[in-house]
């Protein structure tokens, strides 16, 4: 048994390094073409998977500390993202308070607009004996 665990240690690690040599895009790998490198880890496997885990495979970027890897091309996501200030976050919903209370108050208006346009209409129809012609009096 323990005969056979170098040969199963140096299938392995050749397995391993082809697999990720062949999964590796072309423009990343390092030294050699990356045909070179698999005729390297298949005709010479200890040696040839060694070299490609120091030489050939491409150098590991900075990751970034998300649970899912599109975050790393799309920038910050919600909880990496730099903090502002509690002045800035205390203006913004004062603002936005502001807005709200503006919103509201352009609501109420256009609806006592509506109710007194109603009540207009609803004196006109009252009244049939007036020119369906004459402007509406205010």
């Amino acid at each position: 048994m323990l005969r056979y665990v170098g040969f199963l240690v140096e299938i392995g690690l050749t397995v391993y390094c082809l697999i990720d040599c062949i999964q590796t895009d072309q423009y990343r790998v390092r030294n050699l073409a990356k045909s070179m490198w698999v005729l390297l880890i298949v005709l010479v496997p200890v040696i040839g998977a060694v070299a490609w885990l120091v030489a050939g495979r491409p150098e590991r970027e900075p990751r970034l500390h998300a649970p899912w890897p599109s975050t790393q091309t799309a920038g910050f996501p919600e909880y990496e993202r730099p903090r502002a200030s509690a002045d800035v976050d205390r203006e913004f919903l004062a603002a936005m308070r502001e807005s709200d209370e503006k919103h509201e108050q352009m609501l109420r208006d256009w609806e006592r607009s509506l109710r007194e346009r109603e009540a207009r209409l609803g004196d006109d129809v009252s009244a049939p004996d007036q020119d369906p012609q004459a402007p509406p009096q205010r």
